[in-house]
């Protein structure tokens, strides 16, 4: 399976080939890594720099049919903010759906606006409303 990503911090797009399990995303730029939590069901984000499971940003999703996801929330520890990190994970879940097919219910407010914010994507194509 394969994720392709275009990073608003790197520029650039990847291509990456991923375990079923984990998907990772990383940006050389900020020293990000993104891991897809299949079996969690969650995205996150860690420092490069090694930092404990309290520092990691989170975004959660959960099925809710077939081939439906609730995108339910994102959380980005302080040290984190201001960074595009919310946008990354927001990034790979969208990119997600397109890889796997799926339509989702967003109820994480930041979710809602990344969508709006990048109408050139198609992802409110993706939305159940």
């Amino acid at each position: 399976m394969a994720f392709k990503l275009f990073s608003r911090l790197g520029g650039f797009p990847l291509r990456l080939n991923t375990p079923p399990v984990v998907f990772r995303f990383l940006s050389s730029s900020c020293g990000l890594t993104v891991n897809h939590d299949r079996q969690n069901l969650r995205f996150t984000v860690s420092p490069d720099s090694g930092a404990g499971s309290q520092d990691c940003a989170v975004l959660q999703y959960k099925f809710t049919g077939e081939k439906e996801v609730d995108l339910m929330s994102t959380f980005v520890p302080e040290t984190f903010r201001g960074q595009g990190v919310a946008a990354v994970l927001s990034q790979a879940a969208m990119d997600f759906l397109v890889e796997e097919n799926l339509k989702a219910h967003i109820s994480c407010w930041y979710i809602k606006k990344y969508i709006e914010e990048h109408p050139q994507q198609h992802y409110k194509e993706l939305v159940i409303t």
